[in-house]
């Protein structure tokens, strides 16, 4: 008789992964914390071991973990080069995961993503942005607004939004006026 595997530890970043996996697959609507449990093979009431607020604390960690999203400085200069980096790596996270993209615009900034978000807005000053709150606000907007537009479009089924070369190039001639339009915003304020 084979040995038995011993259960894989629950965490919440293996509660995270699974909530991901039914969100991105079937819809927010459908991730239950009973589906949940079922699909870490664990009774429901086990994850608020590791999210004791439910299933509230639940969506702020799927929000959090989409919006958390950082990037290397290193070899930026400019505010429009950081402003154009961290607009890139936010529109992949938020393709990757479309399933959560509702709760990733009505979820205010918690936890590691407002903390990611001062850091952007602090490197954004350094580099010579006035206002460079209201500018990554401007930024966010942008991004999220476009993501979500990308996302009805592709006729989202459950699965990451593969970006054609036309969502691509639309969301960079975007991103383009919306940075030259801050940068004529900066330039009048001088």
């Amino acid at each position: 008789m084979p040995a038995k595997r011993p259960p894989i530890p629950l965490s919440r970043e293996r509660i995270i992964e699974a909530a991901l996996h039914i969100a991105d697959g079937q819809g927010l609507r459908r991730l239950t914390m009973r589906r949940l449990g079922d699909a870490l093979q664990v009774e429901a009431m086990a994850i608020y071991h590791h999210l004791p607020g439910g299933k509230e604390a639940l969506l702020d960690a799927l929000a959090e973990h989409v919006t958390t999203v950082t990037v290397d400085a290193d070899g930026l200069t400019s505010w429009q080069d950081l402003a154009r980096a961290w607009a890139r790596a936010s529109r992949t996270a938020l393709l990757e995961h479309p399933g959560v993209l509702a709760l990733a615009m009505t979820k205010p900034a918690r936890g590691r993503a407002a903390a990611a978000i001062r850091e952007q807005t602090d490197l954004l000053a350094d580099a010579g942005l006035p206002a460079p709150a209201e500018a990554l606000r401007t930024i966010r907007a942008y991004v999220m607004g476009s993501v979500a537009l990308e996302v009805q479009h592709s006729g989202w089924s459950g699965e990451a939004v593969e970006s054609s070369d036309e969502a691509v190039a639309a969301f960079e001639q975007g991103l383009d006026a919306v940075l030259t339009g801050l940068a004529a915003g900066a330039a009048a304020s001088v």
